[in-house]
């Protein structure tokens, strides 16, 4: 596959200095990176197959800072693009040749715990895993818990809409957000909901979450606080086969049990991890099915119970309930260590995002093994089973010729499978780059762009992060969309690295 971006304008190229001397003049030296090599940190996100060098890069340490910066661009008709941690696996904050890079890393302060209102404000670059430990001590967490999290930011997570293991019963970002500060293109600030449930008007906040950097940066989110259930426990079923597990998966669910976690892995996955982080996973096992479940303690070993029963009627080969904390976190430490683990097993690996149907997983991982084989490639499968959201690891070596070309060619694929039956291409990684060429296999024209309205309301100019999520740049008219010149505008060509 060719990534096509919006060609580099040479008009901003050749005022890169003036650029450069306005924002050092409104940024302390050490928040303005201009070195050639130090830019390079910012010239990929997680997803590194495609990498650009950013025209500047900007980390700003307030809020003043980034509506002064963002008026600039404005004002100098330059794009932008938002970063957070740079955790992103779908390109959502790959950087412009001819843009400036708003790196939000320097906003990491948790401004405010509210454990009466319960709930806690935070700065956008305040990692994930940072919000629980604050508050633990009390009895809480903060229920998003995406593999990531001792790295990505609640910044990144509201762009990407950001999922984890136990958003089955307690949701994701979108479900556990109460309020936005958003600085808009051109620098003006909203505030949209605040520390109470629900919000006037219309639904801002959920349109902003899960937008990926295209209508404005987050500088302050307000996260709602859970109290921590009295007890959890954790149980590891082993299946013969990756399409039982699936099917208990359903079962359990069919059943009226809403798990805090169910995650299901296959033999290449438990292998891999194994090797990488012993958790006593049973290596016999094609798929390996982790539930969790929490609540009062009668209520917890009931289901526990009944769980167990429904994997003994699905033909489970291995069934093991947690007895202690420290076991069901070594149940977890396997799962949460995935990713990193499969570099055991190839020296590269390109992780998907699709989600599907719970009834239709045993379809899917069919699919996927057929057309993996078409390839000649290997995947690792690991993902949230309870909601249906996939995460196969595609297995290369990129220092191989064609393995890279055969391994974006098999992710399309996957991805046109989910939605054939009846699922969608991201469930939590965003469509970024990586997704956005297949974005007509969902939707029509019409759908696109009525969404491309959305984005003209709050970027008139498409300068905030262009060539993102829509496969067709355009720009906005003055009572809607219309096509550039007339039709569509190609993105140029973009070097892979």
């Amino acid at each position: 596959m060719t990534l096509l971006m919006p060609k580099p304008e040479p008009a901003i190229m050749s005022r890169r200095n003036e650029l450069i001397a306005r924002l050092g003049a409104m940024l302390p030296r050490e928040s303005l990176i201009v070195d050639d090599v130090a830019r390079r940190a910012y010239e990929c996100d997680a997803f590194t197959m495609y990498r650009a060098l950013p025209l500047v890069v900007t980390l700003p340490e307030s809020v003043e800072q980034v509506r002064a910066i963002m008026a600039l661009a404005a004002e100098m008709n330059v794009k932008l693009v938002p970063r957070g941690a740079g955790t992103s696996l779908s390109g959502g904050s790959m950087p412009l040749e001819d843009g400036i890079l708003l790196g939000m890393s320097k906003f990491n302060r948790i401004l405010e715990i509210d454990y009466e209102n319960r709930c806690a404000r935070v700065q956008p670059g305040v990692q994930n895993l940072a919000i629980s430990k604050a508050v633990e001590a009390q009895g809480f967490y903060y229920a998003p818990d995406p593999s990531s999290q001792i790295a990505c930011s609640i910044g990144g997570n509201v762009a990407e809409n950001a999922g984890g293991v136990h958003c089955l019963k307690y949701g994701l970002t979108t479900n556990n957000i109460l309020g936005l500060d958003v600085v808009l293109m051109g620098g003006d600030l909203i505030r949209l909901g605040g520390k109470h449930l629900d919000s006037e008007g219309y639904d801002l906040i959920g349109l902003m979450t899960g937008s990926e950097g295209l209508l404005g940066v987050v500088t302050e989110v307000t996260v709602r606080l859970l109290q921590k259930p009295p007890v959890a426990r954790g149980l590891l079923l082993g299946f013969a086969s990756v399409a039982a597990g699936a099917r208990c998966v359903g079962a359990i669910i069919a059943r009226g049990v809403i798990p805090a976690g169910l995650e299901m892995m296959d033999k290449a996955t438990i292998h891999a991890v194994e090797r990488f982080q012993p958790c006593g996973y049973p290596l016999d096992a094609a798929a390996l099915v982790i539930v969790e479940l929490d609540g009062p303690q009668a209520e917890v070993d009931h289901l526990v119970g009944v769980v167990q029963d429904i994997a003994r009627e699905e033909g489970a080969t291995t069934i093991r309930a947690s007895t202690s904390e420290a076991e069901r976190l070594q149940f977890w430490a396997g799962r949460k260590n995935a990713f990193p683990a499969v570099s055991c097993i190839a020296p590269d690996y390109l992780c998907m995002d699709g989600t599907i149907p719970r009834a239709r997983l045993p379809e899917a991982l069919a699919g996927m093994d057929r057309l993996a084989k078409e390839q000649g490639l290997g995947v690792a499968n690991v993902f949230h089973a309870g909601d249906g959201n996939l995460h196969p690891l595609i297995l290369y070596d990129a220092s191989k010729e064609g393995d890279v070309e055969r391994a974006e060619k098999l992710g399309f694929d996957i991805l046109r499978l989910c939605v054939s039956l009846g699922g969608v291409l991201t469930g939590e990684h965003g469509v970024g780059v990586e997704k956005r060429d297949l974005m007509g296999e969902m939707f029509t024209d019409v759908d696109l762009a009525q969404q491309m309205r959305l984005k003209c309301a709050f970027d008139p100019e498409g300068r905030l992060n262009p060539g993102k999520v829509f496969p067709t740049l355009h720009r906005c008219a003055e009572l809607g969309m219309m096509h550039v010149s007339g039709g569509k505008m190609p993105f140029p060509d973009l070097p892979r690295f």
